[in-house]
């Protein structure tokens, strides 16, 4: 297993470098996280999914929680899906849609939507990720998208995480026996990774930040003067 998938958060307390949002959750569960829609956007590996399926957890059992590519998304589906989260989950529990690379949503989806999410069952969440830049072309493209995101509790992940990954970064290191570099240098790596925690950790679990390695010392050109009472025997220097 990957260690990106190994050390994924799996509750709320886990999740790195994403106070503000987490709070928001943690506000609206207070009231009830069901019957919602969900916009969850951010930069790549910021942690959308991630905060998606534990949403998903929250509200559904595994089994009854269905993860979709937006771009293959298409009014069929949807009606599908529609019928689907009229019912129940197993158990009483309710049921979940995650939507990923919601950017690639068709306009007549994005219609359907519309629609869809104003009757969110009391058991049910829709919930969307998307980057911030494909965000920024939905709108550009699709004049349904500012009204599809009115309709959803929208969670925009922070950039500013830098500090709180480099330690995260490290302490999976420590862990896994891959460490030996200070927190300065995984600083520089998530720099590097552009703030993709995900990256970091594969660059973590490719030997990145394994120690140094130590230049090898010179060996002296030979011959080289020896002092009095000592001689070249065999390869070795001797007291003669």
């Amino acid at each position: 297993m990957q260690l990106s998938e190994k050390y994924r958060p799996q509750t709320w307390e886990e999740v790195t470098g994403q106070s503000q949002a987490v709070n928001r959750i943690k506000t609206l569960a207070a009231r009830g996280l069901a019957g919602r829609a969900y916009w969850v956007s951010g930069p790549s590996g910021s942690g959308k999914t991630t905060m998606a399926r534990i949403l998903a957890r929250d509200v559904a059992a595994e089994w009854d929680t269905e993860e979709i590519d937006g771009t293959t998304l298409t009014v069929a589906k949807c009606k599908e899906l529609d019928y689907t989260l009229s019912l129940r989950g197993m158990q009483g529990r309710g049921r979940a849609i995650i939507v990923n690379e919601s950017h690639g949503l068709r306009k007549d989806v994005c219609r359907y939507l519309l629609v869809a999410l104003e009757r969110i069952p009391s058991h049910a969440v829709w919930i969307f990720t998307t980057t911030n830049a494909g965000q920024e072309g939905l709108f550009d493209d699709c004049i349904d998208a500012g009204p599809l995101l009115s309709r959803c509790a929208l969670l925009q992940l922070s950039a500013q995480t830098t500090e709180a990954f480099a330690q995260r970064a490290l302490e999976i290191a420590r862990q896994e026996g891959l460490d030996g570099r200070p927190l300065a240098d995984y600083v520089q790596l998530v720099i590097r990774c552009k703030g993709n925690l995900r990256a970091a950790i594969q660059a973590v679990e490719q030997g990145d930040m394994l120690p140094a390695p130590q230049p090898a010392t010179a060996v002296p050109d030979w011959p080289i003067a020896l002092p009095p009472g000592f001689a070249l025997v065999n390869g070795a220097i001797k007291r003669i």
